[in-house]
């Protein structure tokens, strides 16, 4: 499911590219905007999504996570991006490394680059270009939601698999796969 809604006003205009920390501000503004997270209808199975209109010309997404879903291992290639939790929790892991951009289809991980952080109602995260995370709803029973933006708009996204410190690429997808 795919719409597009319209969140509160962004900080950055249309005429410059948003920094991180203005992205940072867009989702946590948004994810506190309960008129705008009610408008997401919640599936039981599957993730749904409404487009929002980021903050200068930044690609966001409400997204709202049934119990058990998650995004699996992806990165978002010369994006940069933050989410907030609006509902329920979030947790992530994360690689503290960064991978090359491409010529690469398996890489060994090194033992201390996996980090984990949990993202509870009001909080927020922001990262750079290049990382890879996993986003989960590990609850049983409770829906999460959050709000995500991306600049510059996402070109692609990166899918890997992981078992155990070996990390595999295994599909590209482009932006008319999720649209």
């Amino acid at each position: 499911m795919s719409q597009t809604a319209s969140p509160p006003a962004p900080s950055a205009t249309a005429t410059s590219a948003p920094t991180a920390a203005e992205l940072v501000d867009f989702v946590r503004r948004a994810a506190a905007d309960e008129q705008l997270i009610a408008t997401l209808p919640l599936d039981p199975e599957g993730r749904t999504w409404l487009r929002l209109d980021g903050p200068g010309g930044s690609e966001a997404w409400l997204i709202g996570w049934p119990p058990g879903t998650g995004t699996g291992w992806h990165d978002h290639a010369e994006s940069f991006g933050a989410f907030a939790t609006a509902g329920g929790e979030l947790t992530e892991h994360s690689l503290a490394v960064r991978l090359p951009a491409s010529g690469w289809k398996t890489l060994e991980l090194n033992e201390g680059v996996d980090r984990e952080r949990q993202v509870a109602v009001g909080q927020s995260r922001a990262f750079g270009k290049h990382h890879v995370h996993e986003v989960l709803n590990e609850s049983d029973t409770e829906h999460a939601v959050s709000v995500h933006a991306y600049f510059p708009p996402l070109p692609l996204l990166r899918r890997f698999s992981r078992s155990g410190a070996v990390l595999r690429l295994e599909h590209v997808e482009r932006p008319e796969d999720w649209q």
